[in-house]
């Protein structure tokens, strides 16, 4: 389980800190059967960040993600697992960063195919990760690994009332 130990109001205005509990019920709430937009950033080995948009899901506290192997996302988190990602959820815009770590172990792979399989994409395990007859265009050919982010920070900033800017940090 995910381990809040800090919160940092970042608000400008005098609105209160936002509770965590704001955007962890929306991610429980809205994945995987919401139209949700996550985009994942990751780090070039001369610092030049690459983003782009990931099939993504929270589940069981944890935010998980698939990318093709072959795609330069996943090349990038081969060679430094740091990265970020944005999504903008009912009323909090939210980031979350950390450390991602491709998932092998075949329970975790079911449960979660499982879990994409409920949010409408028709995913099944083989050889250690995805299988689909379909991703996103830019996905590449099946398979299609599965990671998982180790949540360290977090920044929300609230477009509907209550309005707030928080961020949150996490136990590794």
């Amino acid at each position: 389980m995910t381990e809040l130990t800090g919160t940092k109001n970042l608000d400008n205005y005098g609105n209160a800190e936002l509770p965590w509990s704001r955007p962890l019920d929306l991610l429980v709430r809205d994945t995987p059967t919401a139209d949700l937009a996550f985009f994942l950033t990751t780090v070039r080995a001369d610092g030049r960040p690459h983003t782009a948009a990931v099939g993504a899901v929270w589940q069981d506290d944890t935010l998980y993600f698939v990318s093709g192997p072959g795609t330069l996302k996943s090349r990038l988190i081969s060679g430094n697992p740091h990265c970020a990602v944005g999504v903008r959820l009912e009323g909090v815009d939210l980031t979350l960063e950390g450390t991602a770590t491709r998932v092998t172990d075949p329970a975790d792979l079911e449960r979660l195919a499982a879990v994409y399989r409920s949010g409408g994409w028709p995913a099944t395990v083989a050889d250690s990760a995805f299988t689909a007859p379909y991703s996103a265009p830019s996905a590449g050919p099946a398979p299609w690994h599965l990671y998982r982010l180790s949540l360290r920070r977090a920044v929300g900033v609230a477009g509907a009332e209550p309005y707030g800017a928080t961020e949150w940090t996490f136990a590794q």
